[in-house]
């Protein structure tokens, strides 16, 4: 394949004869234009990370077996380049496949205009690279995006041209793959850690000696006296409460008279009281004869 170079399209792949290759991103930097990092992923059969220790990123540059680094980043005439570059002749068997990734810093890949994938022979420098890959954003707001992948085929590798984007940056694309991530630890560019709210929380310590001044109970004051309330009237036909009034004034009409003291009942219709006792009759009183009386003096 040398002085070959394969113009790779979305989806096409390519054998490799190079068991050493070097894959480079490179990009036009600029006023709104994010920097990009260049990752990998050593994945098993079963599409996952064997451990932690597979993720070659900017954290961690090199893979505990040697065989898959970072480069340092590059001027390249007006573009800036980020490599990584994989053994792959000699990579452990129970590595199937390793995912080249680039993510953003700062912005989405909607504002990469001309992020490109090439990839060199490692063991030819100043060779033509292998096959070149034009990565477009499917959306713009990607902050991750899978480039491209080797994979083994038979006895030999592979290079397919992937291109596919996570809006949750390099974490999500990470945690796709089986990466343990701590969440609890906030990122440098954590908005919230940022925030002036974060900034101005007070810290609370303890003091031992401290004393602390008793705060006075709060009273609260009574509620405002509430003017009674009037019963509702009785509907028609039903018998109306009275108020309580003086007994003097109870004389009107229609009140119930003051009850005066017993007299006695002397009028037409009631026995008369019997008089005092009489004393004995005159033994030889006579009544006159009845009749006229025409007597002359």
């Amino acid at each position: 394949m040398t002085g070959m170079t394969h113009a790779m399209l979305k989806g096409s792949n390519v054998p490799l004869d190079a068991m050493a290759v070097r894959a480079v991103l490179r990009w036009s930097p600029g006023a709104g234009i994010p920097d990009v990092d260049a990752s990998a992923l050593l994945l098993g059969p079963d599409g996952r990370v064997r451990s932690d220790e597979d993720f070659v990123f900017y954290n961690q540059p090199r893979h505990p077996s040697g065989l898959v680094r970072r480069l340092p980043k590059k001027q390249a005439g007006d573009e800036l380049t980020d490599a990584v570059e994989a053994d792959l002749a000699a990579l452990d068997a129970s590595v199937d496949q390793v995912v080249l990734a680039a993510s953003s810093d700062g912005a989405s890949f909607g504002h990469v205009d001309d992020l490109r994938i090439l990839l060199y022979d490692a063991g030819a420098p100043d060779g033509e690279p292998l096959a070149v890959f034009d990565v477009r954003p499917e959306t713009g707001e990607e902050t991750a995006i899978i480039c491209g992948e080797l994979y083994r085929r038979g006895d030999g590798w592979k290079f397919r041209a992937v291109a596919q984007g996570y809006p949750t940056g390099l974490v999500g694309l990470a945690t796709a793959f089986g990466i343990s991530v701590d969440e609890s630890e906030e990122s440098p560019g954590d908005p919230a850690a940022d925030s002036p709210s974060a900034a101005s929380a007070p810290s609370v310590t303890s003091d031992p000696g401290a004393t602390v001044a008793a705060e006075p109970p709060v009273r609260v004051p009574p509620p405002p006296a509430q003017p009674p309330t009037q019963p509702m009237a009785p509907a028609y036909g039903y018998p109306h409460p009275h108020p309580p009034m003086p007994a003097a004034a109870q004389t009107g009409y229609g009140y119930p008279q003051p009850v005066a003291a017993p007299q006695p009942q002397t009028g037409y219709g009631y026995p008369q009281p019997a008089a005092a006792a009489a004393p004995a009759p005159d033994p030889n009183f006579r009544l006159p004869p009845m009749g006229p009386q025409f007597i002359r003096p």
